[in-house]
């Protein structure tokens, strides 16, 4: 019997192993149509989070109203737990923030042509409205140096900011708006992905070409010069250098001179300790 019971375990044992051996086969998914094919494309490329997925597991009513709120309004997640903590850790990270984007906010409107308050005004407002609409901690909003000389540049040859600057600021807001309403649409459509089809070399040249532009123009402050070109290319700034050699001024090239080597000292220490 012990024969015979191996015999015929042993066909079993290789009938087992066949079985594990045969390739499972994988359903094939039933054909879709052209439209729903270029549907879940689009939905996949333009909504790769997929927000409303959250809404549509809600029951039609208040609780969907609800996350359709906290979907456009971030700030209502945060908020129903905000405690008095938080809020104080806020107020000395803003006050430190501010100390640094108030002065900052006032040499980028002087960059671009503008009133000193419009620069108190971009500073916070931005902050402010993207607390309730953002959704990052750690992403920084308001003007930058660029964006200022770009703007006065392309503003510069319509009208002057000196002999006119009733319309130089009403051409400034309309410039400001149709940017804004124009980032908005794009988030919007999220056409973020839009920024992955820029080479790394266009990147790096622009960041490039920004240092270099943003490093001329402090040359007015640097040589204490009255007048300054608004123009971000190499031959035009250096012809307004040159151009009041007789307007230079030891006093702040020599505060200047002072302060940039007093940055490269804390910053050989910082990174020498840290």
């Amino acid at each position: 019997m012990v024969v015979v019971q191996q015999v015929i375990d042993v066909p079993a044992a290789a009938a087992d192993d066949s079985a594990r051996r045969r390739p499972a086969r994988v359903p094939v998914p039933p054909p879709r149509s052209l439209l729903s094919t270029v549907g879940a494309k689009l939905k996949e490329t333009l909504f790769p989070d997929d927000p409303f997925r959250a809404v549509a597991r809600e029951p039609a009513g208040r609780r969907r109203a609800l996350t359709v709120l906290r979907y456009l309004l971030p700030c209502l997640e945060w908020l129903p737990s905000y405690s008095f903590g938080k809020l104080r850790s806020d107020v000395v990270s803003g006050v430190t923030i501010a100390s640094l984007a108030v002065p900052q906010g006032i040499s980028y409107a002087r960059l671009a042509g503008l009133d000193p308050v419009m620069g108190l005004y971009s500073s916070f407002v931005p902050a402010l409205v993207y607390a309730a609409l953002g959704s990052s901690r750690e992403l920084a909003v308001g003007s930058t140096a660029v964006i200022s000389l770009l703007f006065a540049s392309m503003l510069g040859p319509a009208a002057s900011p000196a002999q006119d600057p009733a319309l130089y600021a009403s051409l400034a807001f309309t410039a400001t708006f149709f940017a804004g309403a124009f980032q908005a649409a794009l988030g919007v459509l999220r056409l973020g992905f839009l920024i992955d089809f820029l080479s790394h070399a266009a990147i790096v040249g622009f960041m490039g070409g920004a240092a270099t532009v943003v490093a001329l123009q402090q040359l007015r402050g640097f040589l204490g010069l009255p007048h300054f070109t608004h123009a971000t290319d190499l031959p035009a700034v250096m012809r307004s250098v040159f151009s009041q050699s007789a307007h230079w001024l030891w006093q702040p090239f020599l505060l200047g001179a002072c302060l940039f080597v007093f940055l490269q000292i804390t910053r050989y220490i910082v990174s020498t300790y840290n």
